[in-house]
């Protein structure tokens, strides 16, 4: 568990410095990219594609500098999360595989990019909403102030995502996404399929920095142990596993499986299965109903290990089982559907507009 790498500082240089966050140098900066991409985007495509594919992505960002990462100073800056770090960094490796694929497929960087930075955001947004109605009392309560439940609502680095949470978002995003552009939903489903799990596996290994989406007690060789005051830790005092006394006197925690390692490697393998499958498929859309139709089952086995989601609406089911069985109906459905479409001769044949 490494959950904070290091802070930044919220002034530069000899006190009193120049502010970096609110209105500082960042949102100065921002501004200034914000005006280079709009520019550049409206030489390539027009100003109507740069207001609708930059707009909402700018103005959340800007909010975001001004509002939000002030919220977050703890006193000795920003602190920068190993968990927000490889959020990021599962953005960037997505997205990159996304336009490798996108140039085969007919669709260009441009397209990708706005389309990646969409379902981002949304996809976050379903995420922190889900986490924070399935563990409300974490966030509100009568003895915390507004700002403070505020701020840990958007502390998204710090942790608290449920992966099931982004899809509703997620999708309505790329689905007003391709319309908007006239693009075949199927098509792009296809090509940014792998890249969505790519993102999923190096996620889930921030999962692992920050300690969250934990598994029970085991004792194989490569289980592992969390520091004091981690969430496994905290989860074991409270079922009586570990004594009731201060950190320093109870230690570690008991030895658990490293489920989120077991997620990330999971995500890796159907990855490189649904770009082993690409040239395969013969139809718009089997790639994305094939990544439908694994990740459930896997996603219900190793629910199977996990300790942190108890049991949900009266079943022996924790939620995202729950939804992982709604998930394997959705991908029988689009089974279906594909399968009523006329055959595709290569994967190097598809239009993204058709």
């Amino acid at each position: 568990m490494y959950s904070t790498l290091f802070h930044i500082p919220s002034r530069l240089g000899s006190e009193p410095g120049i502010p970096l966050f609110g209105f500082g140098l960042l949102l100065v900066l921002w501004a200034m990219a914000a005006v280079g991409s709009s520019l550049w985007v409206a030489f390539r495509s027009g100003w109507s594609d740069a207001v609708r594919g930059l707009l909402l992505p700018l103005v959340i960002t800007g909010a975001m500098i001004v509002w939000v990462l002030p919220a977050l100073d703890d006193g000795r800056g920003i602190p920068i999360r190993g968990y927000g770090v490889m959020l990021l960094a599962a953005v960037a490796a997505g997205t990159w595989l996304s336009i490798v694929r996108g140039r085969r497929m007919g669709f260009d960087a441009d397209t990708l990019l706005a389309l990646g930075t969409q379902i981002f955001l949304w996809g976050i947004v379903g995420a922190r909403l889900f986490y924070v109605i399935e563990y409300h009392e974490q966030f509100f309560s009568a003895e915390r102030s507004l700002a403070a439940t505020v701020a840990d609502v958007v502390n998204v680095a710090a942790g608290g995502l449920v992966v099931f949470g982004s899809l509703p978002t997620a999708a309505a995003a790329a689905w007003w996404f391709a319309y908007r552009r006239k693009l075949n939903l199927l098509v792009l489903a296809d090509c940014i399929a792998p890249g969505l799990l790519v993102g999923l596996a190096l996620g889930r290994v921030g999962c692992f920095l920050n300690g969250c989406c934990y598994g029970g007690e085991c004792e194989l060789p490569w289980a592992v142990t969390f520091p004091p005051e981690s969430p496994p830790w905290f989860d074991q005092v409270q079922r009586g596993l570990l004594p009731n006394l201060s950190p320093q006197q109870v230690g570690r925690s008991l030895p658990i499986h490293p489920a989120q390692l077991y997620a990330a490697i999971d995500a890796g393998i159907l990855a490189w299965l649904a770009i082993c499958f690409t040239p395969l498929a013969r139809r718009d859309g089997q790639v994305f109903a094939l990544v439908l139709s694994i990740h459930p089952v896997s996603r219900i086995l190793l629910e199977m290990i996990r300790v942190d989601e108890p049991p949900a609406l009266g079943t022996p089911f924790s939620i995202s089982q729950l939804i992982s069985l709604v998930l394997l109906g959705t991908a029988g459905i689009l089974w279906v559907v594909t399968f009523r479409r006329p055959p595709r001769l290569s994967f190097d044949s598809q239009s993204p507009t058709d």
